[in-house]
């Protein structure tokens, strides 16, 4: 008989919202939402992107790298415009305006990769 199954983790509580959705709450202070119109397999890409980005910036402290932080923080911009995170609002975009940006974002994030050019193993 082997070890007793690991219990499943609780699944996180989903950020509380405005009533208009436009914005998540956490710690009181509001934060812009993803355009909910962004296909969720896309979406999921751009945050893949983001957390990659992220983690290049936390890198760049580390290595005290001041070039490869502007790439990683200009990744992170470019993630989150394209999420409908930053720029102009999502709710105020048509709906082709709103599909070219996470379009737009996606094809620039997935042609440069962040570890595009790297020559240190």
């Amino acid at each position: 008989m082997g070890p007793p199954p690991k219990p499943k983790p609780k699944p996180k509580p989903k950020p509380e919202r405005t009533p208009d959705g436009r914005y998540l709450v956490v710690g009181g202070r509001r934060w812009r939402a993803t355009d909910p119109e962004i296909p969720e397999d896309v979406a999921a890409r751009l945050r893949r992107h983001l957390m990659a980005a992220r983690r290049a910036v936390a890198a760049s402290h580390r290595n005290e790298d001041p070039a490869a932080e502007r790439v990683a923080r200009s990744r992170v911009q470019t993630a989150k415009v394209a999420l409908g995170e930053r720029g102009t609002p999502w709710w105020e975009q048509s709906v082709g305006e709103r599909r070219r940006r996470w379009e737009d974002g996606v094809t620039e994030l997935d042609a440069d990769p962040p570890d595009a050019g790297r020559t240190d193993p």
